[in-house]
Parts: structure tokens; sequence; C-alpha cells
């Protein structure tokens, strides 16, 4: 059964300093004006072993924010008094994606509202109707992502990424597919490098462009998409660790996004 979840905005800024908890347990609000709606997404949730908090109004959800912190908050777009954009840019300027996870679900799936939602701040976007089980996908994927950096961070000089049968060496600039070398620019073995170091969030080709551009690497506009389809061709059989976000940008997959650094 298709689920759905709409979240609420709020004008304090005491509620959006907020950090992750441990790994085994989350704290998770749920914002939704719809009863039915809302119930069943905290049953999901609490089902995987968070701890979740409800609200049904603003002021709901801004009281529950006042009272302590989450690691991850769902975000509707359409609310009285405030988009959830504009409570995600509010967040923004207060925690850090490392600190608090924020996952927009909405019935606007329009390319530019993703771009929008996620050029805001928002780690991840999911549209309306969804079912429970990939709700759940996206919620443990920003949520390992979380703690992966909470415990090291990116990874440092000298550390391999490995994700399937893909590696990535930071210091040497070398890839490895199935062992056997991928000789990659320096502007695709930055886009990947972006992509495998924000494992479990949607990239915006904008978002790509500000994370790759430096010496020796020029990437603009679409020629995103003409970096990444080369990308793709080299890669091979590795080639399926990039999900592409229709009318928005790039990820990993989130199959890939808990394998370790």
């Amino acid at each position: 059964m298709p689920a759905q979840a709409k979240t609420s905005d709020t004008d304090s800024e005491k509620g959006f300093k907020m950090l992750a908890s441990s790994a085994e347990k989350t704290r998770v609000l749920v914002v939704e004006d719809e009863e039915e709606i809302r119930e069943l997404v905290a049953l999901h949730l609490r089902r995987e072993g968070h701890t979740v908090e409800t609200a049904g109004s603003v002021e709901e959800a801004q009281a529950l924010l006042d009272s302590g912190k989450f690691g991850l908050l769902a975000l509707d777009w359409m609310l009285p008094g405030m988009s959830g954009v504009e409570m995600t840019r509010r967040i923004r300027k207060q925690s850090s994606p490392d600190e608090v996870a924020i996952l927009m679900v909405t019935a606007r799936a329009e390319a530019n509202d993703i771009v929008e939602g996620l050029e805001a701040g928002a780690d991840d976007y999911l549209s309306k109707p969804f079912e429970p089980q990939v709700l759940i996908a996206r919620v443990r994927a920003l949520l390992r992502r979380g703690r992966r950096l909470k415990d090291g961070g990116k990874p440092t000089l000298g550390e391999v990424i490995r994700m399937g049968g893909l590696e990535l060496d930071p210091n040497s600039f070398e890839a490895k597919c199935e062992g056997a070398p991928v000789q990659l620019t320096a502007s695709e073995f930055k886009l990947l490098l972006a992509l495998a170091n924000n494992r479990g969030r949607v990239l915006t080709r904008d978002s790509l462009i500000g994370l790759v551009q430096g010496e020796g690497v020029s990437v603009v506009g679409r020629t995103v998409d003409t970096h990444v389809f080369g990308l793709r061709k080299k890669l091979g059989t590795c080639a399926d660790v990039i999900e592409t976000v229709r009318g928005v940008g790039y990820r990993v997959k989130p199959d890939y996004s808990e394998i370790n650094e």
C-alpha cells in the first residue's frame, strides 16, 4: 500500500540544532497532517527500531524540535505558514548534513521541485505516493551515511573507498573495477569521488560542479552528463554503482551506500 508523509515548518531556530543519535536507534521526527498516513509512516520506522515522534501541525513540530535532538527529519513541501523548503534552508543554517539528515517527502515530483529541495539542503527526496519499503530503504541509506560521517567523515589521505567491485584511492587518484585499473581523467575521478563521499544523497548537477571544480578540472552545465556517460563506459561492470535521478542529477545506488571504506 503506497504511503505518504507530510511535515511542518517553524520559525524558532532553537529546534533546528539536532544531532544524530546512536547507530542502533535514531530519533526521527515525522510531521504529517493526515493522521492515517502519519501513523503508518511512524509504524514502519518504529519497526526499524527508531524512536519516532510525530506531529500534525507546525506548532506540535516546533515543540518537539525544542525538546531535543533528532537524527532524521522528514519534511513535506506544502505546509501552512512555511514551506518544507524554507524550513530546510533554516535548518542548514544551523546544522550540517553530518548532524541531521533531511528527507523531503512530497507529492511535488517535478524535476524543478526536486532540484529546489535538494539545493535548499535536503539529503534525499521521496515522491508521493510511495511504497513503505522504499521509504525504509531511503531512511536506512541516510542514517548509514550520517553514522559513517560521524565515525570518521570522508576518507582521509590514503584510505581506499570500496563499493562492490569498485575501488577508489583518493591519495593516488586510482580507480579499479574488480581489481583491474580503470583509466579516468581528473574530472571523471573527482566526479566519482564526490558521489562516493556523498553516498546516500542525491547530488544535483550544480552540486557536482561545485564539488569537482578546481585546478585541472573544468565541468560546467550539462557537461556533467557527458562526463558521467564517459565515466560509466570506462567503469564497465562497475558502472551500476551510479544511479541517474532523472531531471535532477546523480547518486551512488542505495545498494552501495553502506559499503565500508
